[in-house]
């Protein structure tokens, strides 16, 4: 099974679309500590969405505990140039749908 790390606040329903396509889904939000990313197993995780770029820093913690992970940003915001090289796959919400961006990463 697939498993998730949804970092941020999921106002567009992402982590209810990802688990419909079977992608086990853990939700963080807040200050995203590397304490808080192992509590929430990143080690073990495939993708790890993020929609707050506020914390896009947590994009190279994230690189740095599991390199294999797919790093997927999710945002209306614009992804900070640091974290575009750690990033796999940018999207705005406004143009790829929660059903075709969870259809897609399943």
């Amino acid at each position: 099974m697939t498993r998730a790390i949804l970092a941020g606040p999921d106002r567009d329903g992402l982590g209810t679309a990802l688990e419909v396509q079977g992608i086990d889904v853990t939700r963080v939000e807040g200050v995203l500590t590397a304490p808080v990313l192992d509590d929430a197993g990143v080690a073990d995780a495939d993708l790890f969405v993020l929609t707050d770029l506020d914390e896009a820093t947590a994009i190279s913690v994230v690189k740095d505990r599991n390199p294999d992970v797919r790093v997927v940003v999710y945002s209306h915001d614009s992804l900070p140039n640091f974290a575009r090289g750690q990033t796999d796959l940018a999207m705005d919400p406004d143009l790829f749908g929660v059903d075709m961006v969870a259809e897609e990463l399943a």
